[in-house]
């Protein structure tokens, strides 16, 4: 995972403030620091011998800009002494030769502010949007507020007649006082919830205290009309051209639009903005007249406008990744806001080399990067598997909260008092009268705040080694503080030494079980300041050859049991179906020769006779040809009778014989054969007309004899015309013998693969299949399953075979239920926190119940066998 881009005192140069007034037009106000120093590299000069491609781009790019005529020319147009020049200290002031007059402080970065300050009031178009200037290597980020046409800065929103207006009374409007004499102060070591600040600044809230419903509304909003349109916080940066985007977008979410929502509040209340400006401005006026150095005026500004003084704290704030905390001393009281950009409080990995210095010393671990996407939108899961960890004392976090009590402060109070490292959030709702709601919105204020920290509960039975993200810098401070904080514990660096020398469960290092709760103190301390880190296990699940062959010989078994019971079936179909045939073309043969007795004349010409008994004798004849002809082939060593028997996998000679025998009959029922169960001889002709007749004709007139005669008691017509049919006698004989080789071919097939199958060794569970080296067994590789959780398929098949070599029932019941775990993402410490102590599992009416760590291990033990670990932070 990527660091997110942070301001720090190498990409953030300063902080300005530029207003605009309709009749005076735009004035730089203020900037801090005093002295931006921006200054290019000059155009580097060749040494003897070298060339031009062997310097960088950025050494011979552009002069040095402080050099340049233009930024410095004087009101005569004379330039400064160029000696002078070069030994300016940038804070006293500067005279050219011909008199002329430089003041310091109307140069930033380089740059004049009577060029800066038109270039930073942009139109009414970037009212509230981010606006963006890039000045060679310098980015200007900021947000402009212009005031609104009917000149207020803050719509004013009608209150619903059944709700009260929000005031300072109720804790839902600005921290103001009413008299000004006991106002709220907001220190860094306060935290306050962002939310409440976020309503603070609503643009739609209604004003407090505005005169907009006595007679002296319409004055003050003619006065304002009249005075400032626009005001324009701006952040003066030199970031990387990667980071120049994510950095702006960043300033401008959390630091700029906030502070623009607190700007226009007070401005709204008590025109605070321009005061403070016209204050700070008629300073600069005076001790441009006086000549007096720049550090003595920004002292000086800086100690009568809490304007001035609130830019200075953003920048030491921001830059340095601190919350500011900002007081605007306003004429109806100290308005008291907090902003910050939030860090992570802790790492997935190793940071690159150039990232290193500004992330060194934060927590790095895994717990919350490995989280699922659902896992993280349950409650839930949250509550049981993360607790808080305060990051100052509990004593000096309940007075800061005493000392701006509201409604919430009580339950915050009971909240930091019951909060441990070694409790989870679900823990801590069930010992106390908050709920689990209360306990999250408590918890993520103080982790907002960064008064706190989400981390596994600490245990005693896990392990925690050196993190390798330890800023050593600080172990010599920090091993003061922890000789104060534990006088009788071993020496800081001896103790992280033992650590890390033989990583084991953190109670091995305690002397006794009554040093426990001071050694998880210890421990707490460890983890607040990053020196130490939680070693996880993490495992998957592995299939071994043996239970992948297993596997394998029941599903090959399965499919050939299936098709022989389906042969089976097909075959005692075909009986019954032609039993029934023949039973019916008897009985209609009967019924048509009754009839054709009654209607016959009393003598028949002998010549009849004759051709009628020809016909008959011709087509029993050919029938007898054809069924000899046509039987199918019997592959070797099979017979050619399938006899009735019981179905089994033992691949004996009658399984495969009943195997070969329906898939020659699939095969010729598609050119009409009638091939009894019993044999696939030839059977005693019955007058039924042939489907073959067509495929197979003896001569014409048989032919259509075939196709003309409704049965086989009438004589043929005469008058019989060939049949029509798509196909030629040619292509019929084709088909008939491409369906019959087919027929052969898969026959054989299966024959093939049941002698095959009947030739492997059946499957044998051993204690350790890890250890199985048969030879059948040598052509199969161990398998992992990369999410057990999400198996299907042959997966879920392999997990039930492991389930069912467990020959503890406990085990075995376990298996289901632990198995969701074994993703390489959860760690096993925490399958406790996971099941929540209470695993129910049926083992027929009996149930299964996890309460302690111990049992949990006992039972992931027990299952090692078919576990891959692998262990880190």
């Amino acid at each position: 995972m990527a660091s997110p881009v942070l301001p720090n005192t190498s990409n953030l140069l300063g902080v300005a403030l530029v207003v605009n007034r309709s009749r005076d037009g735009p004035r730089f106000v203020f900037h801090y620091p005093p002295q931006i120093q921006y200054g290019k590299k000059q155009r580097v000069t060749l040494a003897p011998g070298s060339t031009e491609d062997e310097l960088d781009d950025d050494d011979e790019v552009l002069l040095n800009q402080l050099s340049q005529p233009a930024f410095f020319e004087g009101a005569s147009g004379s330039l400064p002494d160029a000696a002078g020049f070069q030994s300016w200290n940038h804070d006293d002031h500067l005279e050219t030769d011909s008199g002329s007059h430089i003041v310091p402080w109307e140069h930033v970065a380089g740059y004049p502010t009577r060029d800066l300050e038109s270039l930073l009031t942009p139109s009414r178009a970037f009212h509230k949007r981010l606006f963006q200037v890039s000045l060679d290597q310098l980015c200007f980020v900021s947000s402009p507020v212009y005031v609104h046409e009917n000149g207020i800065w803050r719509k004013q929103k009608r209150q619903p007649k059944n709700r009260a207006p929000r005031s300072p009374d109720n804790g839902t409007e600005s921290t103001v006082t009413k008299d000004g004499h006991a106002p709220i102060m907001l220190s860094p070591d306060v935290p306050q919830s962002e939310s409440k600040d976020a309503s603070v600044a609503d643009d739609d809230a209604p004003v407090a205290g505005s005169n907009a419903g006595n007679g002296n509304g319409l004055d003050e909003t003619e006065e304002k009309k009249s005075g400032m349109t626009m005001f324009n916080l701006v952040f003066i940066l030199k970031p990387r051209k990667h980071e120049a985007k994510e950095l702006a977008e960043t300033l401008y979410v959390h630091i700029i639009r906030k502070i623009n929502k607190l700007f226009k509040y007070s401005q709204q209340k008590t025109d605070f903005v321009w005061k403070e400006s016209k204050r700070i401005l008629t300073l600069k006026d005076k001790n441009r007249e006086e000549r007096t150095k720049m550090s003595v005026l920004w002292k000086e500004i800086l100690e009568v406008s809490s304007l001035a003084a609130c830019v200075q704290d953003i920048y030491d704030a921001v830059s340095q990744n601190k919350i500011a905390a900002l007081q605007l001393e306003t004429s109806e009281g100290t308005i008291a806001h907090s902003v910050q950009i939030p860090i992570p409080f802790y790492l997935t990995d190793l940071a690159p080399a150039e990232e290193a210095a500004s992330t060194r010393g934060l927590w790095i671990t895994t717990a919350n990067y490995f989280v699922e996407e659902d896992s993280l939108h349950d409650p839930s899961f949250l509550d049981k598997n993360f607790g808080l960890l305060l990051m100052s004392d509990e004593k000096k976090i309940i007075a800061e909260l005493q000392a701006d009590a509201d409604e919430a402060t009580a339950a915050m109070v009971e909240f930091v008092r019951l909060s441990k490292p070694t409790m989870s959030f679900h823990q801590i709702s069930q010992g106390s009268g908050l709920s689990p709601a209360q306990v999250r919105k408590y918890a993520q204020h103080f982790i907002f705040w960064r008064r706190g920290i989400a981390i596994p509960p600490l245990h005693a039975r896990d392990m925690y080694v050196l993190s390798p993200n330890a800023d050593f810098s600080l172990l010599p401070r920090a091993s003061q503080a922890w000789a104060r904080a534990f006088p009788l514990a071993p020496h800081l660096a001896d103790f992280l030494a033992e650590l890390s020398a033989a990583p084991r469960m953190y109670k091995w290092f305690c002397p006794s079980k009554n040093h426990r709760p001071t050694y998880l103190q210890m421990l707490a301390w460890l983890m607040r300041g990053g020196w130490v880190t939680q070693l996880c296990t993490f495992a998957y699940v592995v299939v071994w050859p043996e239970i992948l062959y297993e596997v394998e010989y029941e599903l090959e078994a399965e499919e050939l049991k299936m098709l022989q019971e389906e042969a089976s079936k097909k075959e005692k179909e075909k009986q019954k179906q032609t039993e029934r045939d023949q039973q019916q073309n008897t009985e209609h043969d009967y019924e048509k020769g009754k009839e054709k007795d009654k209607d016959e004349k009393p003598q028949r010409h002998p010549q009849e006779e004759h051709v009628q008994q020809r016909g008959w004798d011709q087509e029993s004849d050919m029938r007898d040809r054809r069924y000899f002809h046509y039987r199918p082939s019997s592959p070797a060593g099979s017979s050619s009778t399938v006899r009735p028997g019981n179905i089994s996998l033992s691949a004996s000679t009658a399984s495969l014989n009943l195997l070969a025998a329906s898939t020659t009959s699939a095969a010729t029922e598609g050119l009409g054969f009638t091939t009894p169960s019993n044999s696939l001889l030839p059977q005693p002709l019955t007058p039924t007309p042939s489907p073959l007749a067509d495929a197979y004709p003896s001569d014409s007139r048989l032919h259509a004899y075939q196709q003309g005669t409704p049965s086989h008691s009438e004589p043929p017509s005469a008058s019989a015309s060939p049949p029509t049919t798509a196909q030629t006698q040619g292509e019929r004989f084709a088909l008939a013998a491409r369906l019959s080789r087919i027929a052969d071919k898969e026959a054989q097939a299966a024959y093939e693969r049941s002698a095959a199958f009947a030739r492997k060794p059946p499957p044998v569970a051993t204690a350790n299949p890890s250890l199985n080296t048969s030879s059948h067994l040598a052509h199969l590789s161990p398998y992992v399953i990369v999410d057990a959780r999400r198996a299907t398929g042959k997966d879920s098949l392999y997990l039930s075979a492991i389930g069912r070599r467990f020959s503890d029932p406990k085990v075995r019941a376990a298996w289901p239920v632990f198995w969701k775990y074994f993703n390489g993402r959860a760690a096993l410490e925490r399958i406790i926190l996971g099941l929540g102590g209470d695993a129910a599992s049926g083992i027929g009416s009996d149930k299964m119940k996890i309460k302690k760590r111990k049992e949990a291990w006992a039972l992931m033990t027990a299952m090692s066998e078919y576990l891959i670990c692998i262990r880190h932070f």
